[in-house]
């Protein structure tokens, strides 16, 4: 009898002993798996570097020599050089491999249709234009159809239209000029402008206007950061952010940066720079562009305007 009670208790001790290893053996794996977890290697952010070359349009310049600079504090091994010239040349450029950004305020689809599929489009921005006229002129309003007569050669003093009595002096931009392209096309309705003054920067646009009475050019809203030249309305329509987000205003054109096949290394790092939150709704702002995402309208490479 009393064997058999030992032998009851050895049983019952034996099952205590393999429960407990079992619980034990869990507890020791568990430790395991965390030291496994945090024994991970973490993932760190690439460096970016290497050098970079932009071209294109002058409206563009301000910004994305802004966001040049500030991205190159961020990534001081990152060398970006952000050069005007126009869109065209911005274009041609950026389609012969000799820069990796082509900046353009036309669809490439206008000026160069027969590259134009190699080429991949980043609409970084949305820029208005308007007339700019030297300040002693004396008018901030025009008339679509007298704007068109005035950059024709149809009337050629300011005092026709209200103003001090003046020789209207014309400033343009050369042909490979997006921005002429814009302005011809929205403000003269296609039509061919009488020769004038022509130069390849807004920059040199705005100082000769400043300089010269009577003189009328045109330049985007980035531009008119000071009152050394006069922004004038079209049709009692100012040239406002709100007017050209809702489409009244209707001078107005993307910003487009373009790459020959799809962006890549630094080029692509840029890039998504340009479409940050910080760029976005801070540094457009601060430049004079307004964000892609606040239209709504949009056009295609036809000039062709719906609401969104």
């Amino acid at each position: 009898m009393k064997s058999l009670k030992k032998l009851s208790l050895l049983t019952i001790l034996a099952a205590l002993m393999i429960v407990m290893a079992a619980c034990g053996g869990g507890t020791s794996t568990d430790k395991t798996t965390e030291t496994d977890k945090s024994a991970a290697p973490k993932t760190e952010k690439k460096e970016i570097s290497g050098s970079l070359s932009i071209s294109g349009s002058s409206a563009m310049q301000p910004l994305v020599a802004a966001a040049a600079e500030e991205f190159m504090n961020e990534n001081p091994k990152a060398d970006i050089q952000v050069q005007a010239g126009g869109s065209g040349t911005g274009l041609s450029q950026v389609s012969e491999g000799s820069v990796q950004i082509g900046n353009s305020d036309v669809f490439a689809e206008e000026k160069i249709p027969d590259k134009a599929s190699e080429l991949v489009d980043h609409k970084v921005a949305v820029v208005g234009m308007t007339a700019a006229v030297n300040p002693k002129v004396g008018i901030k309003d025009i008339k679509k159809a007298d704007l068109i007569k005035v950059f024709t050669g149809k009337i050629t003093n300011w005092k026709e239209l209200g103003g001090k009595d003046q020789k209207i002096v014309l400033v343009n931009r050369p042909d490979s000029s997006g921005t002429r392209a814009i302005f011809n096309k929205f403000a003269l309705d296609g039509a061919t402008p009488a020769e004038g003054i022509t130069e390849d920067s807004s920059n040199t646009v705005k100082k000769i206007i400043n300089e010269t009475d009577g003189a009328v050019g045109y330049l985007a809203f980035s531009y008119f950061t000071d009152d050394s030249v006069t922004p004038l309305a079209i049709d009692g329509v100012e040239p406002t952010e709100e007017n050209v987000q809702s489409g009244k205003f209707p001078v107005w054109a993307y910003q487009h940066s373009y790459t020959k096949g799809e962006a890549t290394d630094l080029a692509k790092a840029f890039l998504d720079y340009l479409m940050s939150d910080d760029i976005q709704t801070t540094l457009l702002k601060e430049q004079g562009y307004l964000p892609v995402t606040k239209m709504k309208v949009e056009r295609d490479a036809e000039g062709n305007q719906k609401n969104l």
